[in-house]
């Protein structure tokens, strides 16, 4: 079975990831996959963990985590075979507090995949440019299908979240998405299983 994180990229008061991560996994829900009990999604929220800005005293490629808190992010990520990180954009780019999360660790990232759903002015597809190169550092591998949602085409996403219902073809993108980061899991877990 291939398990699938769904991360809450931002923890910020009156935030529209947590809406568009609960309509991930809804949706995902109905993908083949999940159907067939073959893929699980969980949603992974930032909220949640607390983490303060980066105090591990050494650097996270070396493993040695000194805190309680990293030590249970790291049991987190490391659950998982891949992720889809719902983020905004701020200022051009992804939240300091994604940034921050991804930072606290380094070999349970490696070698799992990711894809992207996005919101914002221009569908948050700045903010995705910039994590694809922050999560190549750290070995992830992002596929090439994004969901991104646009204050000119989610209307209601932004003014009445409580009542905003994505399109159709929203829906496929994702799957398309999912059926990307499912096939990339599945390949790179060959390379973590131990040999």
């Amino acid at each position: 079975m291939t398990r699938l994180g769904i991360v809450i990229g931002s923890t910020r008061p009156g935030r529209r990831a947590e809406v568009v991560a609960r309509w991930v996994h809804a949706a995902g829900q109905r993908h083949a996959a999940v159907v067939a009990g073959d893929a699980t999604l969980e949603v992974i929220d930032l909220a949640d963990h607390d983490l303060p800005l980066l105090d591990e005293p050494i650097p996270a490629i070396r493993g040695d985590y000194r805190h309680a808190h990293t030590r249970k992010w790291a049991a987190t990520v490391g659950a998982f075979d891949g992720f889809v990180f719902v983020t905004p954009e701020y200022n051009h780019s992804f939240p300091a507090v994604l940034k921050n999360a991804i930072d606290f660790l380094y070999a349970e990232w490696n070698d799992k995949a990711a894809g992207f759903v996005s919101y914002g002015g221009l569908g948050g597809v700045r903010a995705v440019e910039h994590l694809r190169t922050t999560l190549a550092e750290v070995k992830v591998a992002t596929v090439r299908a994004q969901v991104s949602l646009s204050k000119y085409t989610d209307v209601a996403l932004f003014t009445d979240p409580g009542n905003w219902s994505p399109a159709p073809a929203q829906e496929a993108a994702l799957h398309t998405l999912l059926d990307e980061v499912l096939a990339w899991s599945r390949a790179l877990k060959t390379l973590r299983a131990p040999g």
